[in-house]
């Protein structure tokens, strides 16, 4: 029986990859400077400097960058008399803010052509739900730290599929190679819940990566879809992130989107009358009649469980029978407002588990522009079936 975290099964597939030698990109060992930086790179230098300024005295790329008319040796000497202000007034950030936003104008994009709005929702989780609060030191303490991009942690039983999702997401990382693994997975996350129809999430930005497959965390850190007793386990593993019972339903009410597939994760019809046309891969079986769109249907549906063709997991019949958890259900299938509020609180708790930022207090790319609302998602545009 495969693990699953809150599984958020995928509305995408593309060609299973049995086995991943490298899942780093070659073009990351050439990032000197930010490729979207480099028409203001002296200026961008004062909020992000992904390597030290000697490393830039040897780069082929400074003649271009910082004197276009003079030779790279004058450039070097110029960058030699002032490396001591710039270590004065640098600094550095683990990802450069103007490429995170460039990125997460792409992933709308990507998110309008290939509906894969689940799988995006579910890396960002998955990266982060390996946080051991009990652990102090990084990054054996697990959580949102890129670790999911090495093959080893891909394997793990609950990540079934989730390769697709990095396949995605892999050229956006080539593109703006200075924004880190981490924090293109949880940017990647909570922009597929935005662009769903959900709430704004109140992210920061930041996140370091780890270096290598060593440092990935052991298997069984994510629960079971389906576990003897599932109030107790969804304590157990969510009360050792650091989580409560209301963001426990609170986050699992994002099984509003998506699909889950037998195959990956053992659990779910291989197609229903919702996914049997897609978009993306068809097939699978849904939490929601409408499963491209974030609202509190899941809570709806699974209270009235009236319709054989929705899914509900022994994690998801708990919240409406466990007398704690069933307190929060009630309400968010009653008041849609109330659970976006507490969706957005959570999912953001959520993607900061576990993370060493740099800045250490992380940086916003929200701050002083107003955020449009969303589209809201037409569900009939995605799915055939009907209630």
């Amino acid at each position: 029986m495969a693990q699953r975290l809150i599984q958020f099964p995928l509305t995408y597939s593309s060609s299973p990859h049995s086995t991943m030698t490298s899942l780093t990109l070659g073009s990351a060992a050439s990032r000197l400077l930010p490729s979207a930086a480099a028409a203001n790179s002296a200026a961008k230098l004062s909020l992000y400097c992904p390597h030290s300024v000697k490393l830039f005295r040897s780069s082929p790329l400074i003649s271009h960058l910082f004197l276009p008319q003079k030779g790279a040796a004058a450039a070097s000497r110029l960058l030699r008399s002032r490396s001591s202000s710039y270590s004065t007034v640098t600094k550095c950030f683990a990802s450069d803010p103007e490429q995170l936003k460039s990125a997460r104008e792409d992933i709308k994009e990507l998110l309008k052509t290939k509906f894969c709005h689940p799988i995006l929702v579910r890396l960002g989780w998955h990266d982060a739900g390996t946080y051991n609060k009990n652990i102090e030191d990084w990054p054996q303490r697990g959580g949102a730290n890129g670790s999911l991009r090495f093959e080893i942690e891909l394997k793990h039983a609950a990540n079934a599929g989730l390769v697709n999702a990095l396949q995605l997401l892999l050229p956006l990382k080539d593109k703006y190679s200075g924004v880190t693994y981490a924090d293109l997975f949880q940017l990647a996350s909570a922009t597929a819940v935005e662009e769903a129809g959900g709430p704004k999430i109140p992210m920061k930005y930041g996140r370091v990566d780890v270096s290598g497959p060593e440092q990935c965390p052991e298997e069984g850190r994510l629960p079971d879809a389906g576990p003897p007793s599932p109030a107790a386990h969804l304590r157990d593993v969510f009360y050792r992130m650091g989580l409560n019972d209301k963001e426990i339903v609170a986050l699992s009410g994002a099984h509003t989107l998506g699909r889950s597939r037998p195959e990956r994760s053992g659990w779910g019809m291989p197609e229903t009358k919702y996914t049997k046309d897609g978009p993306g891969a068809p097939g699978g079986q849904s939490w929601t009649v409408q499963w491209l769109k974030f609202d509190n249907s899941y809570f709806k549906d699974i209270k009235e469980r009236r319709d054989a063709e929705l899914l509900v997991l022994p994690t998801d019949a708990v919240l409406f029978e466990d007398p704690a958890f069933k307190e929060y259900a009630e309400k968010y299938a009653a008041d849609q407002e109330a659970f976006f509020k507490d969706y957005a609180e959570a999912h953001a708790k959520l993607s900061n588990l576990g993370a060493k930022f740099d800045p250490p207090e992380g940086f916003s790319i929200d701050e002083g522009t107003s955020q449009p609302q969303p589209e809201k998602f037409v569900a009939a545009n995605y799915s055939t079936g009907k209630a």
